[in-house]
């Protein structure tokens, strides 16, 4: 990164305006995982919901003013988005040597990966918004069936699996070793002890709930398969296929609510 890009990216990271958006892109963020933990707790009872993102969405479109409520969380999930663009140009290296190169390009490309998934996340509650209806399980299937019929899809699909069960193997491990915690300017006990139990809870959850949406897709590479694969609402159904599944479920739909009340202590106390 030239010099002059690092100063313009830190002009805009420092801008009052941005940094309110990215903190109500984690807003926005925790909403979704509210109505998500809310939705999987109501399946794992018995009852009949979408449990993925496009479904927490469409619960909030049901809502009074949830139109209004949807493009405000487009709005802020796309300039959270921007900031963590920015946030990744502005990563310096503390030296010359090659750890140093590749630890900082490191962390460049973590924060532009998150941007890419809250700019989806964006996206998707502006289409639902505008009407759009989408089944994620459909989706992942179609997906999944087209990358099986081409050459070396099955490893492609694979290794999105792979990556996907990593990801969350990754949430498990910040939750247990609580390592959210230098993201934070966490205010003193009760409140910050509270906070940290939250969002330890929360990363668990959200981290196992991952792990089970990768290996669905990874038994789809290997059976050739794309019927198993789906995103988090196949992931429940499996779940609740287990012995125990419901209060499995249940347990995780628990966790995400937490995550997403996490989510709203990090729109506080988060280190922008």
């Amino acid at each position: 990164m030239t010099d002059h890009v690092q100063q313009a990216a830190q002009s805009a990271e420092s801008s009052t305006a941005l940094r309110t958006l990215a903190r109500g892109g984690y807003v926005a963020n925790g909403i979704v995982h509210v109505l998500l933990g809310i939705l999987i707790i109501v399946v794992a009872t018995g009852g009949e919901e979408e449990t993925d993102q496009a479904g927490a969405f469409q619960a909030l479109a049901e809502a009074p003013f949830g139109i209004v409520a949807l493009w405000v969380c487009a709005v802020a999930l796309a300039g959270l988005a921007v900031w963590l663009i920015v946030d990744g140009i502005t990563v310096r290296q503390s030296g010359n040597e090659k750890r140093d190169v590749v630890r900082a390009w490191g962390r460049r490309l973590a924060a532009w990966g998150r941007a890419v998934v809250y700019g989806a996340l964006g996206g998707l509650a502006a289409s639902v918004a505008l009407g759009a209806r989408s089944q994620s399980g459909d989706s992942a299937e179609s997906v999944s069936r087209e990358l099986l019929s081409t050459p070396g899809g099955p490893f492609i699909l694979g290794a999105v699996g792979v990556g996907i069960f990593g990801a969350g193997v990754g949430f498990v491990v910040i939750g247990v070793g609580r390592r959210f915690r230098k993201n934070l300017m966490l205010p003193s006990p009760p409140v910050g002890t509270a906070v940290v139990a939250i969002g330890a809870v929360g990363y668990v959850a959200k981290g196992i709930a991952l792990a089970v949406v990768g290996i669905l897709l990874i038994i789809a590479a290997v059976q050739i398969d794309p019927e198993t694969a789906g995103g988090l609402d196949a992931a429940v159904a499996s779940l609740l296929g287990l012995p125990y599944g419901p209060w499995i479920a249940g347990g995780i739909g628990c966790g995400l609510l937490a995550y997403g009340i996490y989510c709203f202590f990090r729109a506080r106390y988060a280190r922008l």
